[in-house]
Order: C-alpha cells, then structure tokens, then sequence
C-alpha cells in the first residue's frame, strides 16, 4: 500500500456505489472499443501533415491527450488516493511522469511499439492493480506488500509504451520530431497537473467528511471493476480486430 493508506477495508458496498457502477459501466460499454490513447480525425491528420518544430501545438495535443486519457487518469487517481503529503505526492507522481516519459520519448524515437490493444489492456490491468494494492489485498492474499514505488515505475514505463504505439501509427515527420516529441511530453505533464489538482481537490472534500473510510471501499471495488471492464474492452477488440 502507498503510505498513509488504510488496511483492507471490509464494509459492503452500499446501495448507491452499486448504482453508481452500473453509470460507469453502460459509460465504458458505450464508448465502445476505442482506444483511449485515440487521437481525433482533425488531430491525427494535423499530426500526419505538419513538419518543422511546432512547440505550441504539440504542447496544446499532449495537454489535450492526458486530460482525456481516462486510464491514465483513473491510475493516477489510484497513486494518490491514499497520499495526506505533498512530498509523497510529488514523489509518486514524479515516478509515474519519469516512467511514461522516458518509454513515450524512446518508444517513438527508436520505433517501440507494442499492439495497441494489448498495451492498453495491460494499463487498465494497472488500474485493477493499483486498486487491490489500495484495499490492501496483496498483504492479506499472500502476506507481502509489494514496493509501491517500483510498481508506480513500472506501470509508468507501460503507460508510455501506450501513448508512444499510438503516436507511431501517426507516422509524424521526421523533421522536428524530437522537439515535437519532447513539446508534447510537456504538454501531457501540463494535462497531468491540471487533471491532479482537480483529483486532490476533490479528494480533499472528501476525506474531510465522516464516511470516507467507509466510502473509499466502495471507491477502490468500482476502480478495479473499472479496470477489468477496459481490459475486457481491450481483450475483446484485439480478437475481433
């Protein structure tokens, strides 16, 4: 578990968390199978067209990518659910940016990539992870805690792969590509932020009334359902595709 997070939390899911999963789930079911590193037809063509360096731009795509990029977000959520400290915070969320930046930059840069259903199924896996981590279920399955640090790495490493598969299929012009990769990692960091102060915001209302403990079970069961619901979505599209 992060630090500062609960033991394993046991109340039953109340009433209005179920009714709050099924929302979820017909959400996810209407989506459909898209992928959500997908680009939009007017982005992706600017992507496919332009050359040269073009900082603003690919800062405004990366910004605009992470802030609707809904695993990344709910894996993020996850990383600082039980986090009290700025310093933790920051720790956890510099890991987690190291880690997709270094897999998105080098991924594109020397042409990684993995079949893109199978990278996103493996980032909603870590969604399911981070989830069961927060519940405490690693310590109480199997008497071990895994390194919370190292898994945040990890995971951060396979988030970039993700983002980076889906830039190369863009094929973006090799001139300017560096400066155009490293404008739109700013921008993802810059979506990041803005999608964290939004997250802590809220998190911080909450923890602040009585039923938190109780409802944070609840929280932690529908994020892992979540997670399966967008690896079976992933699952689904890599057979049919």
């Amino acid at each position: 578990m992060t630090p500062n997070s609960q033991a394993l939390l046991r109340p039953p899911v109340p009433w209005p968390a179920l009714a709050a999963l099924c929302t979820l789930l017909a959400s996810l079911l209407l989506a459909g199978a898209a992928l959500a590193h997908n680009v939009t037809e007017g982005d992706a063509g600017y992507v496919q067209e332009v050359t040269g360096f073009r900082p603003i731009a690919f800062i405004y795509l990366g910004a605009k990518h992470m802030v609707t990029g809904y695993d990344h977000l709910l894996f993020l959520a996850g990383v600082v659910f039980f986090l009290y400290r700025s310093k933790d915070i920051a720790t956890y969320v510099s890991i987690f940016a190291i880690g997709h930046s270094v897999t998105m930059i080098a991924g594109v840069w020397w042409s990684i990539s993995i079949n893109a259903y199978i990278i996103d199924a493996i980032i909603a896996f870590s969604v399911v992870y981070k989830a069961l981590d927060n519940l405490g279920a690693f310590r109480l399955w199997f008497g071990v805690q895994p390194d919370t640090k190292a898994a945040t790495l990890i995971f951060g490493l396979l988030h970039g792969f993700g983002l980076a598969t889906k830039i190369q299929s863009y094929e973006i012009s090799p001139d300017g590509l560096l400066g155009n990769l490293i404008a739109f990692n700013v921008g993802v960091e810059l979506g990041q932020l803005m999608a964290l102060a939004l997250i802590l915001t809220a998190m911080t209302h909450w923890r602040a009334r009585p039923a938190f403990a109780r409802q944070a079970y609840a929280a932690n069961v529908l994020m892992m359902v979540a997670g399966f619901a967008l690896m079976g979505l992933q699952i689904t599209g890599y057979f049919v595709a």
